[in-house]
């Protein structure tokens, strides 16, 4: 009893010892209250004749306790703002702010402090208790979701520590979890987190309630929250609804924080910084054992056996796919024709440059639509940032021979001519010195107003002559010189010498003179 305040518990044990001894110094000992205490408990027990007969009830010891014991309430002080109550109450009921109340009491004659309007103010609004209601829900109806600081973890790639997150599902029923360590807290990974849990869990909730991260909420509203695109479409292809938190209430998703708390000092506490891989590894392991098989604080089962036996059974069935990440984007069309999307670029049609178009990117592909969802084109996902994905038809006619015509596409084009155009393009293009594409362009493009039989006859002729050039050959086409046959080249007999090379270079190496 001693060092706290004596109750009527206390006072109820203090009167079976006062009964049994009138030595004060042994109740001392069995009680450690001070002896001038236990003088003035004993008088008061004797003045109330309880000190014999049978002991009264706990509610009638407090109600003597009450009327005879307990000490006289102090001298009421009268404020100084007392006299001006009712103004005050009628500006409180206009929702003024104390401060304001101070200066409109003063323009009146108040003369006392802000201080003293501030508690009088307090004693005309007390405070209501903070009232926490605890929520549960059935099996399988909802999971709670939230990020917590995990401290630095060693990246593989760099071998250097960087700063990690803690992705935390619970399953509101039976408390179960399911953790990973990322590096960002970004869409793709929001939306991969997702996959994963609902993997490992073997089912689907039919709510996930979240806060307000920008992952998933763009907007938070109590009435209206506005949902990131690609999150709605993960909820759409999974089938569980979307219950962001109020703002500022994360005591609403108080079953996910307890969690995070959990992880942060029971699998983290302690640890030395390890590889992000091998945290990962070693905290599923941890959720099936250390976390999944505690007594949770709550539900007093393990959240583990809790899961397995009952509401595993209750969760939505996994779709045949699973959901193939779409991060959307909102990105405008430059005027090259392409919009840029995560660090590559994709074309789309040149009628929309200048627009804002919708980016839907995925595992696979990447696809572009209109301000009104209209799809206008699609593209394999680039490998690696700086690629293009080019579509021919999206690009301005006036521009398309200037894109495709590469040293490969004049190759096939002129095959597709003949033989001697072929010649004609692979002469220009083993030219060591100089760039000849612009020069080969040109010559193929004389088929588009000659024909390509012509062309062929005048490269051929072009060979003949010893002349590949884009002036001789469009010279021959525009004179009609193609048409006509080719001259026969005669080529003449090696020379025949009558005397031999000793007659003739004898002299020089010590013979006869040559005359």
């Amino acid at each position: 009893m001693a060092g706290r305040r004596i109750t009527t518990l206390d006072i109820h044990e203090l009167i079976r010892y006062l009964r049994e001894t009138t030595n004060d110094s042994a109740v001392h000992r069995m009680t450690g209250l001070n002896r001038r205490t236990i003088q003035r408990y004993r008088r008061w027990a004797a003045s109330q004749d309880l000190l014999v007969g049978p002991l009264p009830a706990i509610e009638v010891l407090q109600a003597l306790v009450s009327t005879t014991l307990t000490a006289p309430p102090p001298p009421q002080i009268t404020s100084s703002v007392e006299p001006y109550r009712a103004i005050v109450i009628e500006l409180l009921a206009r929702t003024t702010e104390t401060a304001a109340i101070h200066q409109r009491l003063h323009e009146r004659g108040f003369t006392g402090s802000y201080s003293a309007v501030r508690r009088f103010v307090a004693a005309l609004t007390p405070s209501e208790p903070d009232v926490t209601v605890r929520v549960e829900t059935a099996p399988g109806a909802e999971a709670q979701v939230d990020f917590g600081a995990a401290g630095r973890m060693l990246d593989p790639t760099t071998g250097r520590l960087r700063r990690v997150w803690a992705f935390v599902m619970t399953l509101s029923w039976s408390r179960h979890q399911y953790v990973e360590f990322v590096w960002d807290q970004s869409v793709a990974t929001w939306l991969l987190l997702h996959r994963h849990a609902f993997d490992h869990f073997g089912g689907v909730v039919r709510r996930v309630k979240l806060d307000n991260l920008k992952a998933a909420i763009t907007k938070a509203s109590v009435d209206d929250p506005q949902v990131q695109h690609a999150y709605r479409e993960c909820a759409e292809h999974y089938g569980f609804l979307i219950d962001p938190c109020r703002p500022r209430t994360p005591e609403h998703k108080g079953k996910v924080e307890s969690g995070v708390h959990y992880v942060q000092r029971n699998f983290l506490g302690g640890r030395t910084p390890t590889s992000i891989s091998q945290a990962n590894a070693d905290v599923l392991r941890w959720c099936l054992t250390t976390a999944g098989q505690r007594t949770h604080g709550t539900t007093k089962t393990q959240p583990l056996l809790r899961f397995t036996t009952v509401e595993q059974a209750q969760l939505l069935p996994l779709p045949t796919t699973p959901y193939d990440l779409a991060i959307g984007k909102l990105a405008t069309l430059h005027r090259d024709g392409y919009v840029v999307f995560d660090q590559a670029f994709y074309s789309a049609p040149f009628r929309l440059i200048g627009q804002q178009l919708h980016i839907r990117g995925g595992c696979q592909d990447v696809r572009i639509y209109t301000s009104d969802w209209l799809l206008v084109a699609s593209h394999t996902r680039a490998a690696q940032p700086g690629d293009r994905r080019t579509e021919p038809n999206h690009v301005l006619p006036t521009k398309l021979p200037g894109l495709l015509f590469g040293k490969d596409t004049c190759c096939v084009r002129a095959a597709e001519i003949g033989p001697a155009t072929t010649q004609v393009v692979e002469t220009l293009f083993a030219d060591p010195v100089i760039d000849r594409l612009r020069t080969v362009g040109r010559i193929l493009a004389l088929a588009t107003r000659f024909g390509s039989e012509r062309l062929e006859a005048a490269c051929a002729r072009a060979l003949c002559c010893d002349e590949v050039t884009h002036r001789t050959i469009k010279a021959i086409l525009v004179q009609g010189l193609d048409a006509e046959v080719l001259p026969t080249v005669v080529v003449p007999p090696a020379r025949t010498f009558v005397r031999s090379a000793t007659e003739l270079l004898g002299h020089l190496f010590g013979g006869g003179a040559w005359n």
